[in-house]
C-alpha cells in the first residue's frame, strides 16, 4: 500500500503553493507556519510518533477537531483563532486533494468541516471630532511629530493596512497631476489610491525633509530603519492619548491602526460613496466584506427611520382562524 508522507507534502505547500503561486505575505506564512507547528506537535503526541514520520492520513477530521476542541481548551485559543486555524489547515488539504486524487475522499472530510459560529462585534471608528483631534495631537515642532502626523493623516485618508504603510517607499507617493499613494496589498494585489491636498502638502515636506531615496522607506525610526508594526501602534496609541485629553469621547475607545482603516471608510461612507468604490479603496477581495461599515453606520439607519412613520392601525395580535394555521401558530 502506497503511503503518503506529510512531511513531502507539508514542505511542497509552503514553498510552492504559498511561497511560489500564491506569493502570501509574510504574515500569511507565519500564521500558517504556527498552525501546522501545534498541530505537528499534536498529532505526533497523539499517533505517537516523530513528527517527520507522520502520514498525511494520519491527520484525519477525528484529530483535527480533537486539535481544535485542544485549543480552545489548553490554549484558550476564542472562536476567531480557532476557526482561523482550521482555514489554515483547510487550505493544506485543498492542495493535497489536487496533487493526490487518491487522498480525495480523505480530505474531502476535512474539507467538510464547518467553522464555529462567533459573535460578531460591531467594528469601531472615530467620528469627524475624534479624527481632527488625533491629527491635531503630535507635535510639530519635533522631527518624530511631522512624520507621525504624515503617519496618521495618510492612514485615516487612504485606509491603508499597517503593512501596506510600513512598506511604503518615497517612490510609492506621486505628488503630480492626479497625486495618489501606490501599494502592494493583501494576495499581491497592487493598488493605487488617491490623495488629498492636504495629505498632498503634508506629504511633499516630509519627503523633503525624509531626503530618502526612490526605494528606501517612506517612514522611518530615529535609527533610520524601517517602522515595525509595534511601532505604528505605539505611535497611534501615544497621539490618541494625547487627544483624548481634549476630546474627551475618546477616552472610552481602544483605538489601533486598524480602526484608523475603518474610520477612513466610514468618512467615504457617510460621503456617500458607494461600497464597491470603498471595496476598491481599501483593496478588499469582496465587496461583501464592506458590509460590515454599514452595518456599523448608526447615521444611516437614523436617516432611514427618519423616513418612515408610525403605523396607524389599532393595537392586537393577528389570530389565524383555521386549526392548522392556530397549531403553527402556537408552536
Amino acid at each position: 500500500m502506497k503511503t503518503y508522507a506529510l512531511s513531502a507534502y507539508l514542505q511542497r505547500f509552503f514553498t510552492e503553493r504559498l511561497g511560489a503561486q500564491m506569493k502570501a505575505s509574510q504574515n500569511t506564512v507565519a500564521s500558517y507556519r504556527d498552525t501546522f507547528r501545534l498541530l505537528l506537535l499534536y498529532a505526533a503526541d497523539e499517533r505517537k510518533k516523530e513528527p517527520t514520520a507522520l502520514q498525511v492520513a494520519d491527520i484525519d477530521a477525528d484529530l483535527v477537531a480533537q486539535f481544535l476542541t485542544d485549543l480552545e481548551k489548553t490554549r484558550g485559543n476564542g472562536a476567531r483563532s480557532r476557526n482561523t486555524r482550521l482555514a489554515a489547515i483547510r487550505s493544506f488539504f485543498k492542495y493535497v486533494a489536487v496533487n493526490e486524487p487518491q487522498l480525495l475522499h480523505h480530505c474531502q472530510r476535512v474539507l467538510a468541516m464547518p467553522a464555529k459560529r462567533h459573535e460578531k462585534r460591531a467594528i469601531d471608528y472615530l467620528d469627524r471630532d475624534e479624527i481632527e483631534a488625533v491629527i491635531a495631537a503630535p507635535d510639530l515642532s519635533t522631527w518624530h511629530g511631522r512624520r507621525d502626523r504624515a503617519i496618521l493623516l495618510l492612514t485615516l485618508q487612504t485606509g491603508l493596512r499597517v503593512t501596506e504603510l510600513i512598506t511604503l517607499t518615497c517612490d510609492d507617493i506621486a505628488l503630480g497631476s492626479g497625486a495618489h499613494v501606490r501599494c502592494m496589498g493583501k494576495g499581491r494585489k497592487e493598488r493605487a489610491t488617491p490623495i488629498r491636498k492636504d495629505s498632498i502638502k503634508l506629504l511633499r515636506d516630509w519627503l523633503a525633509e525624509r531626503k530618502g531615496k526612490a526605494d528606501d522607506p517612506l517612514f522611518i525610526s530615529n535609527r533610520g530603519t524601517r517602522l515595525s508594526r509595534d511601532a505604528v501602534e505605539g505611535i497611534v496609541r501615544r497621539h490618541v492619548d494625547t487627544a483624548s485629553k481634549t476630546c474627551k469621547s475618546l477616552r472610552s475607545k481602544r483605538v489601533t491602526p486598524h480602526v484608523l482603516r475603518h474610520s477612513a471608510a466610514m468618512q467615504l461612507l457617510h460621503g456617500g460613496v458607494d461600497r464597491t468604490v470603498i471595496a476598491l479603496w481599501l483593496g478588499h477581495e469582496s465587496v461583501e466584506t464592506t458590509q460590515m461599515y454599514i452595518h456599523a453606520d448608526m447615521k444611516m439607519k437614523e436617516k432611514a427611520i427618519a423616513k418612515t412613520r408610525p403605523i396607524e392601525a389599532k393595537h392586537g395580535r393577528y389570530r389565524p382562524s383555521d386549526k392548522l394555521l392556530s397549531f403553527l401558530e402556537a408552536l
